[in-house]
């Protein structure tokens, strides 16, 4: 049929790239994720080309098919981890404050299950990345918790912010913004929770966010100012 003779011209015509491929793929080590981005998009302007990727390279013996899937696994992992850390770098805080928290709280929870699910397989994931020489910079999903930490503090920033505004509102309003505080101290609270941990400027927030939502209530008592506002 046409499509098969396209395939043995393409095995034929492409010979030569694809045996180079074949060794450089075989050969490929690196802990740069740089450099495994670069490799992967090198392999794709190649594979491209071809009618029919599998059926082609199925002509070549032993092409490292495995090991081609795994560098695309890793360097998919990375850039979509990467564009976490670039979307989270430039998160827009701007009022008002309610489409925010949305916006935010949408996003994180996104973002949380993915990484959660990853979680799960991380060491299983880790170790076929090594086997193939791939020693993957799983350092990116701290920078994602710390960004998220970032945010949410913005995201807390601008509620107190607001709060702070209503002096002179009426009740209904007062009230709404009232609701925004305890709904970002819930959110910030999932952040911590996801990320282990606050910064000292993520802690003063919460606290004075707690002070606010506490305040004209004799119950619960307000948190002292030198405990961490959150315990997991």
């Amino acid at each position: 049929s046409p499509f098969f003779q396209q395939i043995e011209e393409d095995a034929k015509n492409h010979a030569k790239t694809i045996l180079e491929l074949k060794a450089a793929i075989n050969s490929f080590q690196t802990k740069d994720m740089t450099e495994l981005i670069k490799f992967q998009q090198h392999m794709e302007a190649i594979l491209e080309v071809l009618t029919d990727e599998n059926q082609v390279l199925a002509k070549f013996e032993d092409f490292p098919i495995k090991k081609l899937e795994t560098i695309r696994a890793a360097a998919a992992l990375y850039s979509k981890s990467n564009l976490v850390v670039s979307n989270l770098k430039n998160w827009e805080v701007k009022s008002p404050a309610a489409q925010l928290l949305n916006k935010f709280d949408c996003y994180f929870t996104k973002v949380k299950e993915e990484l959660d699910a990853f979680e799960r397989t991380k060491d299983e994931e880790s170790r076929n990345f090594k086997s193939h020489g791939i020693d993957f910079d799983f350092n990116i999903f701290v920078t994602i918790k710390e960004l998220m930490v970032d945010v949410s503090s913005n995201c807390m920033e601008l509620v107190l912010k607001e709060w702070g505004e209503t002096k002179g509102a009426n009740d209904a309003e007062k009230k709404a913004k009232k609701n925004l505080l305890w709904r970002a101290f819930k959110l910030a609270f999932r952040v911590y929770s996801f990320a282990g941990g606050n910064d000292e400027r993520a802690d003063k927030l919460a606290k004075e966010l707690a002070n606010e939502v506490l305040s004209g209530s004799s119950s619960p008592p307000k948190p002292q100012t030198n405990t961490p506002i959150f315990h997991l």
